[in-house]
């Protein structure tokens, strides 16, 4: 089984408590994105990140200066988006990180592919990115089938807890064999389902909490999540959507 989640757009630059493990395994892939943002002015890497001045010069600098292979955080701590503050895994027990190592899989624009231990820099880099590489307009276009084949495994079960711009990724090259499990995190109101962005990515960090922490090695056990208030409701369900209502 495994589990698909997003990045997040902030990041830490500085060095972890624990040492990564190894490179991300689409280096190649990765060295020619950053060699073709090096390519672009100030401005033109500002549109591309669709950021403020502010934050526009730090990555542009980021990029500048970028090295691949040094001063690298695990990815599961580089990211400090919401998700990943509700993940906590700073704090994981070895048998957690073991477990995530194994299982999860973080999807990105810049890296494609990550293991949660995998030493990455910090970047920017949204997966929306209208870039133009090797003739490739746009990421979805660049990176293609390669990422679906990296996640997949021998189970064909993977738990979708990313966003839409990043699932999409690997829900396009599904095959019939494969069971792609989305996870949906809403409240009720008038017989209709709403989910709230702020709530829904909290809930996707405690739902890879709860699944570390109790070892979940098939789909009918995340129904015993019960993290910030929701409750799996059998009765909204399907083989495809897991709904948990607050």
């Amino acid at each position: 089984m495994r589990i698909i989640i997003s990045p997040a757009k902030k990041m830490s630059a500085g060095d972890a408590t624990l040492k990564h493990q190894g490179l991300p395994v689409f280096m190649k892939d990765t060295i020619r994105i950053m060699e073709w943002i090096q390519t672009l002015k100030l401005e033109e890497a500002k549109s591309l990140w669709r950021c403020n001045d502010r934050l526009a010069a730090q990555n542009f600098e980021r990029f500048r200066d970028m090295n691949l292979e040094r001063r690298l955080t695990p990815a599961i701590l580089s990211y400090e988006g919401i998700q990943y503050q509700y993940m906590a895994p700073a704090v994981f027990e070895d048998r957690m990180l073991d477990y995530v190592q194994k299982n999860l899989r973080i999807l990105s624009g810049f890296y494609g592919v990550l293991k949660p231990m995998d030493g990455v820099t910090a970047y920017r880099l949204e997966m929306q990115a209208k870039t133009v590489i090797d003739g490739k307009k746009g990421l979805y276009d660049f990176w293609e089938e390669k990422l679906y084949h990296e996640v997949a495994d021998d189970s064909h079960v993977i738990i979708n807890l990313a966003s839409k711009e990043y699932s999409k990724c690997i829900e396009a090259y599904l095959s019939p064999k494969d069971k792609f499990i989305t996870c949906i995190f809403g409240e009720l109101e008038e017989g209709k389902i709403f989910q709230k962005g702020v709530y829904v990515k909290m809930a996707r960090g405690e739902m890879v909490r709860f699944m570390a922490e109790n070892n979940i090695r098939e789909p009918e056990a995340m129904k015993e999540f019960s993290g910030l208030g929701y409750r799996f409701r059998e009765d909204l369900s399907t083989g495809q959507n897991y709904i948990f209502i607050k």
